[in-house]
């Protein structure tokens, strides 16, 4: 699952992902068009977020 997908099906915007993990909405844009990898520590707090596993997550 990729991080729009999750975004979609929850309805969540970047600017409420962004400010639910305490990061800017820069960081969410960049990890949805792949432009920047995401810290182990975040991909945990984005699978808890949207109720998946870490390893549903990276897939």
């Amino acid at each position: 699952m990729n991080l729009r997908n999750l975004k979609q099906e929850k309805g969540i915007t970047c600017v409420q992902l962004a400010k639910d993990l305490g990061v800017n909405v820069r960081s969410v844009n960049r990890w949805e068009k792949g432009q920047s990898d995401i810290y182990l520590q975040k991909a945990i707090r984005i699978a808890r977020f949207f109720e998946v596993s870490l390893d549903e997550f990276v897939k």
